[in-house]
């Protein structure tokens, strides 16, 4: 009940995803991601544990095509799965499980991967990938969310998403982006009102915890006449 697109930005080694579903809480249970090593999502009966996995598989020099056929060698259910993964060099490989009886497939672009299943049609992948692709030149947190708008608009899953999911790493061992909508109508677009409240502070929480002595404090509102 999920689609989804995981990216490596090709300007600053970046990774990041961007996730829809119908059910709640997707950023807690489907995208995964680790600074210098990869992303993975994990989706259709999500299996949890195959993100962390993945993560350290990529961080032992396993490529994502690689990581994906590992996981899936090892999962008891992989009839049932549906996993993705991208690299440190923006290659890309993803899994279906045969059994998934949703509509459900995945694409690949420049260094990004989509997948989706109980989507409305096998195409939705495909237009996710086209308007990541398309917004080349805007922030990557922004293409991310053009990418997953792009499948919204091309139909989506078959039933209303409800929860929707951002999540970008960069240079440190905590995510840059971490913002998620649990169980709302319309859960896109009110991610997308996040971050553009959560963008202009991007800077300043990094600042905050490498060097705190620069963060300077808010001015005070000036006083009403």
């Amino acid at each position: 009940m999920t689609f989804s697109i995981a990216a490596r930005c090709p300007a600053t080694g970046a990774f990041g995803i961007g996730i829809a579903t119908s059910s709640i809480a997707v950023g807690n249970r489907c995208p995964w991601a680790r600074a210098g090593v990869g992303a993975v999502t994990t989706q259709h009966r999500s299996d949890i544990r195959l993100g962390p996995i993945g993560l350290d598989l990529m961080a032992r020099g396993l490529s994502a095509g690689e990581t994906v056929r590992a996981l899936i060698a090892a999962s008891e259910f992989p009839d049932q799965r549906q996993v993705a993964a991208v690299d440190r060099n923006g290659e890309t490989a993803f899994f279906c499980g045969p059994k998934i009886p949703s509509t459900n497939t995945g694409a690949v672009g420049r260094g990004c991967v989509s997948t989706g299943n109980v989507i409305a049609h096998p195409g939705v992948p495909a237009a996710i990938v086209a308007g990541y692709e398309a917004s080349q030149g805007l922030p990557f947190a922004e293409r991310l969310l053009a990418g997953v708008d792009a499948g919204l608009a091309a139909g989506g899953e078959t039933q209303p998403i409800m929860s929707a999911a951002l999540l970008v790493v960069d240079r440190e061992a905590w995510p840059l982006v971490d913002l998620r909508v649990d169980f709302q109508e319309q859960p896109l677009t009110v991610l997308r009102g996040l971050w553009k409240t959560y963008e202009p502070q991007v800077e300043h929480f990094i600042i905050q915890v490498l060097r705190p002595n620069e963060v300077k404090p808010k001015a005070k509102p000036a006083p009403q006449a």
